[in-house]
Parts: structure tokens; sequence; C-alpha cells
């Protein structure tokens, strides 16, 4: 019986899972922080029901 050729198993690139980084951390004195992105400035905030509004 002819043996069969071995197969390669090709290393699969390993899964790269999202950067998790808490408001609480970011905005360590208050309760928004300013973002730069692109030449904009782009305003974060928390409200007061715990909702996050990006603002131009």
């Amino acid at each position: 019986m002819p043996e069969e050729p071995e197969q390669s198993h090709a290393a699969t690139p390993p899964i790269e899972l999202p950067k998790i980084v808490r408001f609480e951390e970011l905005a360590r004195c208050g309760e928004e922080i300013w973002i730069e992105f692109s030449g904009q400035i782009y305003r974060l905030r928390k409200t007061r029901q715990g909702k996050l509004i990006l603002t131009k």
C-alpha cells in the first residue's frame, strides 16, 4: 500500500482581541475626555444616565 504524503499544517495567525480600556481609566479626573483624531477634536462624555456621548 503506498504511503500518503504528509500534510503540512500551516500555523494560523493568532487572533488579535480588541484592546479594552475602561472609561474611568481614561477620564480619571472627571466625566469627559477630549480626543484628537485626524486634526479634529472630539468630546466623549458620560451622561447622568450612565451613557456615553461623542460630539465633534
